[in-house]
């Protein structure tokens, strides 16, 4: 699935407190996660929003965490075992054409995809299979940073997720990002 991947080492500054500066990852993600949900996080990096995430979910949600690079997934279960929330984080390493997700089929209450889309050689692969790991009803955070992707791009990013039923619900104020919350339909 990887054109322009993130470097593994660029992982540990995206992780760091330093990051924190930019983004606050309770304020992006509370209004959309609940304890006992399961989420889909791909490319999660090193774990940045990833902690967050098991936090907001508690003991009984996990958070699915799919990425290409298996350099990035031991930073993540490194970090989320300092944490103490190695118990609900699932990691998975991605294929390089798939997520590897169809034993989620209907089973995830939100996905977040945090500066990821624009890596991907096929968008239309990737929401296709984010949302048929949705439930009806569920929720994508699709966000991209104003940097790499353009207005037009990232509007044609939404018109590839429009194709597998998923439905513009809202465009959150992410800093530096071009946003858009999806909804399953």
């Amino acid at each position: 699935m990887a054109k322009r991947v993130c470097p593994w080492w660029l992982g540990y500054l995206l992780a760091s407190r330093l990051r924190r500066l930019m983004y606050d990852p309770t304020k992006i993600l509370a209004p959309h996660v609940r304890q006992g949900m399961t989420v889909l996080e791909p490319g999660p990096g090193m774990g940045f929003f990833t902690l967050e995430l098991a936090r907001l979910v508690g003991p009984c949600g996990r958070v699915v965490a799919v990425d290409i690079q298996p350099r990035m997934l031991a930073g993540l279960k490194r970090r989320a075992a300092r944490a103490g929330l190695q118990e609900r984080v699932e990691t998975r390493v991605a294929a390089p054409d798939s997520l590897g997700v169809r034993d989620l089929a209907g089973r995830v209450d939100f996905a977040l995809a945090f500066a990821l889309v624009h890596e991907l050689p096929a968008a239309g692969c990737f929401f296709t299979e984010v949302a048929a790991a949705l439930k009806p009803g569920a929720y994508l955070l699709l966000a991209e940073p104003t940097g790499h992707v353009s207005a037009a791009e990232f509007e044609n990013e939404l018109q590839v997720a429009a194709q597998v039923s998923l439905q513009l619900a809202d465009r959150p104020a992410i800093r530096h990002n071009r946003t858009a919350l999806l909804k399953r339909v």
